[in-house]
């Protein structure tokens, strides 16, 4: 008896922030550390009773997490740079209303592009814009100009100095060939990022390497999300970043997963990450990104020659659509992989023979057998496997977001769809082989 009224005593002695202490809230990101860390911090310390979890996984196995935890197992919030992301999420009634989380200093749309979704599932936290990131040191030994524009890339100059990440590891580089693709045109677009990626020393296998290689002079130029770039140089490191004019601008958002553990504290979470205060969080220098609101909400705190994102909105040549970067996403992803990530080293061995042959053709009075053979090197090296008309066959995207749903159920992919990317990756493999050689040919035909 006497034991049963000391338990009694003691579990009324109890707070709720004792009560709360036992429920964390789980945050689901493929952000880095620099960010989750500060305000998993600043949050704790406005909330002591509430802990913080993060669970760090990249969008595709974040939202594959997701989807395999039944309610009630499943994380309290995800908190991505992907708006393609939360339209899958959304679709698919795995996000929760918390209009009580939303920032009404926020604007209602970023250029031409919604602040927030129309029913409140998710919201836009930080604004993001996609560009060109450079090491200042290392371009002025190796005598190359900063870039520009995308289109710079291409250049010969460039050969064997720029780095950028697969899409099918980095959401954020997904959302970057996105913008190029959207913005050029698919056939157009492809040609480029080829081009760009025949440059290229290396391609990583996340995200995080590119702009830790630039930092350290590992690699001069990186094709990044802007706060991988904004961070090098708010952090001080040699490294400059540049907003091509074929970008965008769109939301980083966070969303409360429905079926979330525990969703009444994960929502003050979202209010605390919305809020001016959370906003503030963002011009950290080892964060250096984009508030949703503007400047003059923020106290004097922004950084001098800070970007004004807003600005850059405008002047965006891109309108990004989320619904079309979601219908083709497993497209692009693919394909990238089968004609760059794993060609690489054929198509950056025939673009080095075409720059050189191209080297040999300057200024000299060009004999007609060499140009034909340079310019069918280069359709060969630069025409994407899939043109723009397939993309309008329903079947041919059906395949792989079937194939991608019966991976995430943990069944085996589509057959058709394997047979399908290993002749993409053929194609590629003897294209790029026969480019070198056409290229070779047209070196050897100018005297």
């Amino acid at each position: 008896m006497k034991l049963r009224v000391v338990a009694m005593l003691f579990a009324f002695a109890l707070s709720p922030s004792d009560y709360a202490l036992a429920a964390p809230i789980t945050l689901i990101t493929s952000f880095p550390k620099e960010i989750t860390d500060t305000y998993k911090k600043a949050f704790e310390k406005k909330y002591p009773d509430i802990k913080v979890e993060v669970l760090n996984k990249n969008h595709n196995a974040a939202l594959a997490f997701i989807k395999e935890n039944s309610p009630g197992q499943r994380p309290d919030i995800f908190w991505a740079s992907a708006p393609d992301a939360f339209e899958v999420l959304a679709r698919e009634k795995l996000l929760e209303k918390a209009l009580d989380a939303k920032n009404t200093a926020a604007p209602e749309r970023i250029g031409n592009y919604p602040m927030n979704d129309p029913e409140g599932l998710y919201f836009g936290q930080a604004l993001s814009g996609y560009g060109i990131m450079w090491n200042t040191r290392y371009l002025k030994a190796n005598k190359i100009a900063p870039p520009k524009e995308w289109s710079d890339l291409t250049k010969s100059s460039y050969f064997g100095h720029i780095a950028v990440s697969a899409p099918s590891k980095s959401g954020t580089t997904h959302l970057t060939v996105e913008t190029i693709l959207q913005g050029e045109g698919w056939d157009k677009g492809w040609s480029q990022l080829l081009e760009i990626a025949g440059n290229c020393a290396q391609i990583t296998d996340r995200s995080f390497n590119v702009p830790d290689g630039v930092n350290s002079g590992q690699y001069g130029i990186g094709l990044v999300i802007d706060f991988f770039g904004l961070a090098g140089k708010y952090g001080g490191f040699p490294v400059e970043f540049v907003y091509p004019s074929m970008t965008a601008v769109v939301p980083a958002g966070i969303g409360l997963i429905a079926g979330a553990k525990n969703s009444a504290d994960a929502r003050k979470f979202m209010a605390f990450a919305l809020s001016n205060e959370g906003q503030e969080l963002l011009l950290d220098p080892k964060i250096s990104r984009m508030p949703i609101i503007t400047y003059d909400k923020l106290q004097g705190k922004v950084p001098a020659g800070y970007p004004n994102i807003f600005e850059v909105a405008k002047k965006a040549k891109v309108e990004f659509d989320s619904n079309l970067a979601q219908a083709r996403y497993h497209v692009v992803t693919s394909m990238f992989d089968q004609m760059i990530t794993l060609r690489h080293k054929e198509l950056q061995a025939a673009t080095k023979a075409i720059h050189e042959a191209e080297k040999k053709l300057a200024g000299r009075s060009t004999p007609e057998e060499a140009a034909i053979l340079l310019k069918q090197a280069r359709e060969l090296a630069y025409t994407p496997v899939v043109d723009a008309a397939m993309l309008k066959k329903s079947a041919f995207l059906d395949l792989f977001s079937k194939s991608v749903a019966k991976k995430t159920m943990g069944e085996f992919a589509d057959k058709q769809l394997s047979s399908l990317e290993e002749l993409w990756n053929a194609k590629a493999k003897a294209n790029y082989a026969k480019a070198l050689e056409l290229a070779q040919h047209a070196s050897s035909a100018i005297k």
